[in-house]
């Protein structure tokens, strides 16, 4: 007789199962109690921990050692990870696009990782589908997109991606509508160009890159004074492509840049692609919220005419990341990232005879997380016009930002902004740009360092500034003076370090005569000089 095959069990209670739903509430309850001290305890945004302090506890831990159960191991991974991470609700925390996040997203994040659905077919999520399919036509209606469609992503970069990618494939299509092949396609490939500001998000460019354009396609539109795209410059560049007998692709204009948080005037670039029939993307990756803001939506007057939107709901919907979406106007794009799988989504049950929606048939993903269900919980939790009031409060905390610093003797604005950003740089009388633009990555080297106050560095007209991004709605105007006085008192004190390096006669030479003066180049940093 043959020998039975042995049989593998799997580690007992390592698994979410009907035997082990006791388990799992009483490990998560464990976890979100901790978490909930941890939240309310935070007393700066970053514990100040150096990467080799943090690398060491990284290495310190056997990964191949013998297991130590659930609760020590989620014991042991809150010391490790929750001790140490940057926490973006504490009002110190101003640094990138990052947000505090809606309690009911929350409880829906651990709802959705619990269940584990895959929004790839219908026969895998079910009502998953249909309840994102109606969040996609809530947003295309907010879009002014009636007939339009939509899906989910991982985040704005992509969303750009796959709005580029459908750009791409109508540009490469013949008048008859098949798709180009052959020399033909390789051809007009080549001569495809990007039109975009230097302003626009970096994943235009990278998406050039991995569409196969050429090196020189994505086409810098020149701005206005304030980082706006300039319709006249577009006009041009349009003009120009034409007369070199390239192909206009598309047009990305910003509701929302990254530094400025300035939206591109939308409705004035449509009517140019209007002219030329160029594809208009609006990546509203920053600026989606504006969609339900009561008092701010003018600001994307237009924005129903683009061809495609990004809108990242775990930026100015205070989701939890990842939660994206693509939009398109016309539902039909949406098919040229369509590819059929026996095993999945089989050609033949495409069409008005599958009852089914797959949503794999309009995603770059196959697997994919039911992100929707933190924004579906959040809109019955909190309402549209809730979550627009609160980012109505990150501008309005911005914009008083902007105002109490117009006359500061040493803080100095850069640039206006539309939404939450604040770019700045520490410049008093007597300090040349020079110094001002070193004193930059130092004073948020230091911040960052202390853990006591997160802001972001940027380049703005080739000067070098400090950023703040302004994403919490509970952070009061008081909140951000303390963050600037921190910015001030860090500066000083950099600025006092390096008159003590060059001064040739340090006062503790009379108390200590044998004390030899170590010499320091005229021209060394701070730190440099400390080594």
């Amino acid at each position: 007789m043959p020998t039975p095959l042995p049989v593998h069990g799997t580690t007992p209670g390592a698994l979410l199962r009907g035997d082990t739903a006791a388990d799992y509430a009483v490990a998560l309850h464990a976890v979100v109690d901790d978490l909930a001290d941890r939240v309310a305890g935070a007393r700066q945004p970053f514990c100040g921990a150096s990467r080799r302090e943090l690398q060491a506890l990284v290495d310190g831990v056997d990964l191949d050692g013998p297991p130590v159960g659930t609760p020590d191991a989620l014991r042991e991974t809150a010391e490790l990870y929750a001790s140490h991470a940057v926490w973006f609700h504490h009002p110190a925390y101003a640094a990138h696009l990052n947000c505090p996040v809606a309690l009911p997203a929350v409880g829906a994040e651990a709802m959705l990782a619990a269940i584990n659905t895959s929004v790839d077919t219908y026969d895998q999520s079910t009502v998953a589908t249909l309840m994102e399919q109606r969040l996609v036509e809530w947003t295309a209606a907010r879009i002014g997109f009636p007939d339009g469609d939509g899906v989910f992503t991982s985040g704005g970069t992509q969303s750009n991606l796959q709005a580029l990618h459908l750009a791409r494939e109508r540009a490469l299509t013949a008048p008859d509508g098949a798709r180009l092949g052959g020399a033909a396609r390789r051809d007009r490939l080549g001569r495809l160009r990007v039109l975009a500001t230097g302003s626009g998000h970096f994943s235009v460019a990278r998406s050039a890159l991995l569409l196969g354009l050429d090196d020189d396609a994505v086409v810098a539109v020149p701005t206005d004074d304030a980082g706006r795209m300039d319709p006249g410059a577009l006009a041009r560049a349009l003009v120009d492509v034409e007369r070199a007998g390239d192909v206009v692709m598309a047009v990305v204009v910003t509701a929302g840049t990254t530094d400025r948080g300035c939206v591109d005037p939308i409705g004035p670039v449509a009517d140019l692609c209007d002219a030329v029939g160029a594809w208009l993307h609006v990546d509203a990756a920053y600026g989606g919220g504006l969609l339900v803001s009561p008092r701010r939506r003018h600001l994307l007057d237009g924005v129903e005419r683009a061809r495609s939107v990004t809108v990242d709901f775990h930026k100015t919907f205070f989701q939890p990341v990842s939660s994206s979406a693509l939009l398109v106007r016309e539902a039909a794009d949406l098919a040229r990232v369509t590819w059929h799988a026996d095993y999945l989504n089989p050609a033949e049950e495409s069409g008005e005879r599958n009852p089914d929606l797959n949503l794999v048939d309009k995603s770059l993903q196959t697997t994919r997380r039911f992100d929707a269900l933190k924004l579906w919980a959040t809109l019955r939790a909190v309402g549209a016009d809730g979550v627009g009031a609160m980012v109505d409060g990150v501008c309005d905390l911005a914009a008083a930002v902007h105002a109490d610093l117009a006359g500061d003797a040493e803080l100095r604005l850069l640039a206006p902004t539309d939404l939450s950003t604040v770019l700045f740089r520490f410049q008093p009388d007597g300090v040349d740009d020079a110094r001002a633009d070193a004193l930059v990555p130092r004073v948020r080297r230091v911040l960052f360092d202390s853990g006591r106050a997160l802001v972001a560095k940027t380049v703005i007209d080739g000067r070098p500034c400090l950023k703040l991004t302004l994403l919490n709605p509970d952070t009061t105007l008081d909140d951000v003076r303390g963050v600037l006085d921190l910015v001030r008192s860090t500066a000083h004190g950099l600025l006092a370090g390096e008159e003590l390096l060059t001064d040739d006669a340090p006062p503790c030479r009379g108390a200590h005569p044998r004390l030899e003066r170590t010499a320091v180049p005229h021209d060394a940093t701070l730190e440099e000089a400390l080594r």
